[in-house]
């Protein structure tokens, strides 16, 4: 899994079965981006976050276009909670929030001569 894609998430849905999801703006349902969406993602327990992941290299080049996105599953429509769950290996009811996106990570800022 590529960095910023978090490894002790709850659960794991792949980028083409979350296309219902996409674009985030679109949604009706409460929708946190930007630092907003990494804020609500670090207060939550990892178990509790459903991230959605890439399965291609064309999925995951997709993903990282896309700002951070923090969806909050309560506030999904009943239509859409019905569809993602049929999509997903586990209940839907146990996450609060679904990552769409990859969270940023602190990296080294590092020359070419240190190679």
């Amino acid at each position: 899994m590529s960095i910023g894609y978090s490894t002790e998430a709850g659960g794991y849905v792949d980028y083409g079965d979350a296309k219902v999801l996409l674009p985030v703006d679109e949604l009706q349902a409460t929708v946190h981006t930007h630092r907003d969406a990494e804020l609500a993602i670090n207060d939550t327990p990892p178990e509790a976050v459903l991230v959605v992941t890439p399965t291609s290299m064309a999925s995951g080049y997709a993903l990282v276009q896309r700002p951070l996105a923090a969806i909050e599953v309560d506030s999904l429509s009943r239509e859409l909670w019905a569809q993602l769950n049929r999509l997903i290996d586990n209940d839907l009811e146990q996450y609060l929030l679904i990552q769409v996106g990859r969270q940023p990570h602190a990296s080294q800022n590092r020359s070419l001569s240190e190679f």
